[in-house]
C-alpha cells in the first residue's frame, strides 16, 4: 500500500506554501508549455490523399516566377503553406488544405497552394514572398514555427497554425491561430468556477502533452479565484486506482480534471465517482459502447465542427469524410483559417471576431486568437450538449 501511495501522489496531495507561492509567481509563463515537434494536430492515419492537382486551385510548382503583386494591379493571393510533401505531416497537412479550399469555393476566392517538406520550410515562405502573397497561412508544424522565428525575415501579415514554445517572441506580423488543449483547459477551468466549485483535484499522467493540459488549467483556475489544486499521479495499476478513490472521498473536492489519453480517462472515471469530471476533447475518440458507459457524465470542450454533426445540426458546407476525428479537427481549422486570411487580405483588422468551425473565435492584443468550443458530456453512450436531459 505504502508503494500505491507513492505512486499516486506528486510530492503532496496539495500545493505546499513554498510551491504554491512560486506557482502564482509562474501564472504569466504557463499559456504556452514546450512539447514535440509535431502539430497539436498529432499524426494522424488512414486518410485518403487529395489530388495532386485541384481544378482551381493555384500551386507555386506551376508558377515559374512572378514579381510581387503580379495580379493585374490587385492585392497578392493568399497563400496557403502546408508540408504536403512531409512523410510525417502530410496528412494532418492535407485536412487542413481540403478545409481550406472548402472555405475558399464558398468565397468564390483561388488560393495559392505551395508545399514543402521537412525542414524547408523557408524555401516555401520565400515563395510566397516571391508572388506576391497578401496573406501567408502557416507554418502547420512547431518545428517549423522556430525555424520562421528564428529567421528574422521580414513578411506580410502570417496567420500561423501552430504556437511557439514558452517565452519565444512572436515574429512581427504573425498572429497565431491553432488548436491546442491548453484553451480547451483554460476554458473548463472557467466553466467549473462558474459553476460554483471552489476546490478540484487534478489527476494528471506524466505525458508532457497532459501535463501542460493540466498546468493550463491550474493557471486559470487560480487566476479565477479557486484554491489551490490537489494534484493527483495517475497510474492505472488497480492498487493505486484504489487508492485515488479513497483520497478523492476524503479530500472534499467539488471538481475533478482527467489530465490523461482517452483510453485512461476511462479507466479513471470509476474510481472519480460522482464528482463532476472535466477532461479534453481528446476521450471523444469514437470509443466502444462499454468505455462510453464508464465516461457518463464526463464533459469536456469540442469544436462546434463535430459537437453539432453529434447533435444533429450539421453545418451547411458539405462534410468531409474522414474517418478520425483529429482529422476532422484539422479540417475545421483549414476552414477558420481561410476566414482569417480573407480578413486580413482586406487590411489588418483592429478587431476580428466570429463563430467558426472550431469556436468562438476572437483576435487578443497578443496576436493570438482565443478560441471558445462547445461544452459537450457524455450521457448513456452518446455525446450531448452539457446540462442536456
Amino acid at each position: 500500500m505504502e508503494a500505491a501511495r507513492g505512486a499516486l501522489y506528486r510530492g503532496s496531495c496539495a500545493y505546499g506554501a513554498a510551491a504554491f507561492a512560486a506557482f502564482v509567481l509562474s501564472l504569466s509563463a504557463l499559456s504556452v508549455a514546450p512539447t514535440a515537434a509535431a502539430s497539436e494536430a498529432a499524426v494522424v492515419q488512414n486518410a485518403a490523399p487529395a489530388p495532386e492537382r485541384i481544378e482551381g486551385v493555384e500551386f507555386a510548382s506551376d508558377i515559374e516566377s512572378a514579381a510581387p503583386n503580379a495580379t493585374g494591379g490587385k492585392s497578392g493571393p493568399i497563400v496557403l503553406v502546408l508540408p504536403l510533401a512531409s512523410d510525417s505531416f502530410r496528412r494532418a497537412a492535407e485536412a487542413v488544405r481540403a478545409g481550406f479550399l472548402s472555405a475558399a469555393d464558398a468565397a468564390k476566392a483561388t488560393p495559392l497552394v505551395i508545399e514543402h517538406g521537412d525542414g524547408d520550410v523557408m524555401t516555401a515562405f520565400a515563395k510566397a514572398k516571391a508572388v506576391g502573397a497578401s496573406v501567408i497561412v502557416g507554418p502547420l508544424i512547431r518545428d517549423d514555427m522556430k525555424l520562421l522565428a528564428q529567421s528574422g525575415a521580414e513578411l506580410p501579415p502570417t496567420i500561423a497554425l501552430n504556437q511557439l514554445d514558452e517565452g519565444a517572441s512572436l515574429p512581427r506580423n504573425v498572429y497565431i491561430l491553432t488548436l491546442t488543449i491548453d484553451g480547451e483547459a483554460r476554458q473548463l477551468a472557467r466553466v467549473a468556477r462558474d459553476d460554483g466549485a471552489a476546490t478540484v483535484a487534478v489527476i494528471a499522467s506524466d505525458t508532457p502533452r497532459q501535463q501542460r493540459f493540466a498546468s493550463a488549467f491550474n493557471a486559470e483556475w487560480i487566476l479565477a479565484g479557486g484554491d489551490a489544486p490537489v494534484m493527483f499521479r495517475f497510474d492505472p495499476s488497480p492498487d493505486v486506482l484504489r487508492l485515488l478513490k479513497r483520497e478523492l472521498g476524503t479530500a472534499r473536492v467539488d471538481v475533478a480534471l482527467l489530465a490523461v489519453d482517452a483510453a485512461d480517462a476511462a479507466r479513471a472515471k470509476p474510481y472519480v465517482g460522482s464528482i463532476p469530471s472535466y477532461t479534453s476533447s481528446e476521450v471523444n475518440e469514437r470509443q466502444s459502447p462499454d468505455v462510453l458507459r464508464d465516461l457518463d457524465n464526463v464533459r469536456f470542450v469540442e469544436i462546434p465542427w463535430l459537437a453539432n454533426a453529434d447533435t444533429g445540426a450539421s453545418p451547411d458546407r458539405k462534410r468531409a469524410e474522414y474517418s478520425n476525428p483529429a482529422l476532422e479537427r484539422l479540417y475545421a481549422l483549414g476552414m477558420d483559417a481561410f476566414r482569417v486570411a480573407q480578413a486580413f487580405a482586406a487590411g489588418k483588422p483592429s478587431q476580428l471576431e466570429f463563430d467558426g468551425a472550431t469556436g468562438h473565435l476572437s483576435l487578443e492584443s497578443t496576436r493570438q486568437f482565443v478560441r471558445e468550443g462547445k461544452l459537450m458530456q457524455f450521457r448513456a453512450g452518446r455525446v450531448v450538449p452539457a446540462g442536456a436531459r
